[in-house]
């Protein structure tokens, strides 16, 4: 049952944090190992995001994260922002649809920005480009294993989040509803990363091969190498959700039962048992 507080601060925030939001998001800030820093802002925008994403028809739950779920949506942060973070705008844009103020469809997607960025800054050699990029790639190629632990961790526990709905007689359709809503929250953020993943590489691959154009150099070699780890990493995020989940999800639409289905209730225990 949702507490009156909750939806009575809920309405009232909503005007206010939505309107607040994008005056704000260009505070928000990258911790350590590519994961969103602690703080009141990047709280703001959050639970701003999450109110948007409710009068949307969104799925977005009430309920308070678990530890693993937090951890996931900072381990998230670094496949949702952009390869090309030195483009204020498009920052500020990307962090107002990772944080769901926008839909995902307001995202930016353009194969060529990064390197358009990495060529525009300026630069004493070009080797540092190589040097960049293959920092970049790197870095992903790290992280991404620990983020799919950490999805492993919430997908578990939905599971075991929806197996109690069956044997749990006080849930109302509240209850049962943010349970489902949070489910699908999760996964359609872990099909999330994988799309921006994929997108990631294809990113990367267009600026090595315009650098191997534009300012041929043995470095290219290097990058290459790191490129291909990265790819054969790639693969670990398909164990985690269905093939097809992100057209299910489509970051922008209420059809939470197709993506999440609730176990079937448990029967009926008769009046009157003999023995």
């Amino acid at each position: 049952m949702p507490p009156n507080s909750l939806l009575r601060r809920s309405r009232g925030a909503l005007a206010l944090a939505v309107t607040l939001a994008p005056l704000v998001a260009g505070c928000a800030q990258k911790g350590d190992f590519g994961r969103s820093q602690p703080g009141a802002w990047n709280t703001f925008l959050e639970t701003a995001g999450t109110l948007a994403a409710r009068e949307r028809g969104e799925a977005a739950a009430l309920y308070p994260f678990t530890d693993d779920e937090g951890e996931l949506r900072d381990r998230a942060w670094r496949f949702l922002m952009p390869t090309s973070p030195l483009v204020a705008f498009t920052d500020i844009l990307a962090n107002l649809t990772r944080t769901r103020i926008l839909p995902e469809s307001w995202r930016p997607d353009s194969p060529q920005a990064f390197y358009e960025t990495l060529m525009d800054r300026p630069f004493r050699s070009p080797v540092s480009r190589y040097h960049r990029l293959s920092d970049d790639i790197g870095a992903d190629a790290r992280l991404l294993p620990i983020f799919a632990a950490t999805a492993t961790r919430v997908i578990q526990a939905d599971a075991l989040r929806l197996r109690s709905i069956q044997f749990s007689r006080s849930l109302d359709d509240w209850d049962v509803r943010n349970a489902q809503m949070r489910v699908t929250e999760n996964r359609c953020l872990i099909a999330w990363v994988r799309l921006e993943t994929d997108l990631r590489i294809a990113r990367y691959r267009f600026a090595l091969e315009h650098l191997l154009i534009a300012v041929p150099s043995p470095e290219g070699a290097l990058v290459e190498r790191t490129l291909r780890a990265l790819e054969a990493r790639r693969p670990i995020l398909d164990a985690l959700v269905p093939p097809g989940s992100e057209d299910r999800c489509a970051f922008a639409g209420p059809a939470v039962e197709a993506v999440v289905a609730l176990p079937p209730p448990p029967p009926a225990r008769p009046i009157v048992a003999k023995y």
